[in-house]
């Protein structure tokens, strides 16, 4: 009795393909898994190694699934979804999904894409080779899903200055979940994140509680998104309107040279900035009537023919729905010649300085020629003295000769003033 040969699992694998390409449609598929089954409990050659690698895909972009073999003998190699149904047998796809394509095969490789992924295709693929034992590999594809929509409110669309108020921001639908990062300008602040997830997908709304000033206003808040499946700077961002009182800055802006004279005009410029800007700017005297000579006209103060009754402080007032500020100027009036004889002391003293400074070069210079002339006349009077004594034949003869006797005494006679 002949023995019967058991065909390998490749010869298996091959007369399956063909059973089901010959069988009507309707039992293609089934068929052919059948077969399959049964294959795979068909002892064949040595194993294999069968291998694959994980994907990160996102949302709406190509996936690429590759089941690759070492040292291949040409065993079967197919590629099923996470339910198991076969999407590639060899070169064959008999799932009707046709965002799957093969890219390659070979008895080493069999390589496809998947276009157009979505949520519902995250998963774990599967790799089989039909060698004895039948080997599995599988992948799993993860998929990242970008905030669909990114939202951000203020408490309030205009603030006073020195209010806090409540800024939220709100990343929708996104996979995994989203960091908010907060800024104000170029400063980076921090605020609060609460995470909600949803069948796998994940809502972050974050709170940052901000305290306005002035200097905010115009300027923009920051909700920035970071996640895996942005590139570049996902934001949005809102400007805030801070209100604030008036800010007062008087200008004197007549005399030019600043100096307030008797009988000088006299003018002064209230500036007042703020959020609104101030409707009523009022010049008031702080602890006195305005002059009766005093002409008002909205922010400028005009005095003519200034007297010494007009000193005193005078106060610009300024106000809005915020609040009100004000600023002083203190007014005194000088002499009418106060600046003439300011300029002739000036004058003064500067030819007082030359002067003196003349002189005393002047008396350097004298004591350095009298100094000079005292030196040289006094070698002169030891020369003279001495004279006649060379000739003296002894010292008394010597010492007479050269005083000169009596008669000279009164010549030797020394003056000095």
């Amino acid at each position: 009795m002949a023995s019967a040969v058991l065909p390998s699992g490749s010869q298996c694998a091959a007369a399956a393909a063909v059973a089901a390409a010959a069988a009507p449609p309707g039992l293609r598929l089934r068929l052919l898994l059948l077969l399959l089954s049964a294959a795979a409990l068909i002892p064949t050659g040595d194993g294999q190694n069968l291998f694959t690698k994980d994907v990160t895909v996102i949302e709406g972009e190509v996936a690429t699934i590759s089941c690759q073999v070492n040292k291949s003998d040409d065993s079967v190699i197919q590629l099923l979804n996470p339910n198991r149904q076969t999407i590639y047998f060899r070169d064959f796809r008999p799932l009707k999904d046709s965002r799957f394509q093969l890219l390659n095969f070979s008895s080493s490789e069999l390589k496809v894409s998947l276009t157009n992924v979505s949520i519902s295709d995250e998963g774990r693929y599967f790799c089989q080779l039909y060698t004895d034992p039948p080997q599995e590999s599988y992948t799993t594809i993860t998929v990242l899903v970008p905030p669909r929509n990114l939202m951000i409110d203020i408490q309030k669309d205009t603030a006073v200055e020195g209010e806090e108020i409540e800024v939220n921001c709100t990343a929708m639908a996104s996979k995994p979940a989203t960091t908010i990062r907060w800024f104000k300008g170029n400063k980076e602040l921090k605020g609060k994140s609460e995470v909600e997830e949803w069948s796998d997908m994940y809502t972050v709304t974050s709170q940052l509680m901000l305290k306005v000033h002035k200097e905010d206003d115009g300027v923009p808040v920051i909700c920035q998104v970071e996640h895996p499946a942005v590139t570049g700077n996902l934001q949005t961002q809102r400007y805030l309107e801070v209100q604030y009182k008036p800010q007062v800055q008087i200008q004197m802006t007549y005399p030019l040279q600043g100096l307030t004279r008797e009988g000088d005009a006299f003018e002064l410029t209230c500036e007042a900035t703020g959020k609104p800007q101030p409707v009523m700017v009022t010049w008031v005297r702080v602890d006195d009537e305005m002059p009766q000579h005093a002409v008002l006209s909205g922010p400028n103060l005009f005095i003519n023919n200034l007297n010494k009754t007009d000193n005193g402080t005078y106060r610009c007032e300024a106000s809005n729905t915020v609040g009100k500020a004000h600023s002083d100027y203190m007014l005194y009036v000088y002499d009418s010649r106060a600046g003439e004889e300011g300029a002739i002391g000036a004058v003064d003293h500067a030819v007082i300085g030359g002067v003196v400074a003349v002189v005393v070069f002047a008396m350097l210079c004298l004591l350095i020629i009298l100094g000079r002339y005292f030196a040289r006349h006094k070698g002169t009077y030891f020369t003279h003295e001495a004279k006649g004594a060379d000739d003296a034949a002894d010292a008394d003869t010597a010492i007479i000769n050269a005083e000169g006797g009596q008669n000279n005494s009164e010549e030797k006679k020394e003056y000095f003033i």
